[in-house]
């Protein structure tokens, strides 16, 4: 793998530091969080951001499906602090069953 530049791992700073705390305020009041985690690519950022948040079982994730809305903006605020503009949030934030493994 290519070593990341300095602006790509600011980038990833960025990114991580809100998802940590995306995935803190989930856990907090979402039941069944288990994790967040993304993918991107660093050509094509921030458009290719993906983060999904992992829920333990089917029943917690359809529970929290009619709240995505309002995580996928809380996702947006977050990395508007960070000074990284989401187009389209509804395309960055994504309720799942899988692990990273997966």
């Amino acid at each position: 793998m290519k070593k990341l530049s300095k602006v790509q791992l600011k980038q990833q700073a960025a990114v991580l530091s809100a998802v940590t705390a995306l995935e803190q305020q989930a856990q907090a009041e979402l039941s069944g969080v288990v994790q967040c985690w993304f993918s991107l690519e660093y050509e094509a950022f921030p458009g290719s951001l993906l983060v999904r948040m992992q829920f333990a079982t089917e029943t917690e994730l359809e529970a929290a499906k009619p709240q995505l809305l309002s995580w996928q903006k809380r996702l947006s605020g977050l990395m508007l602090k960070k000074g990284i503009v989401l187009k389209d949030m509804r395309k960055h934030l994504v309720f799942t069953l899988n692990s990273p493994d997966d």
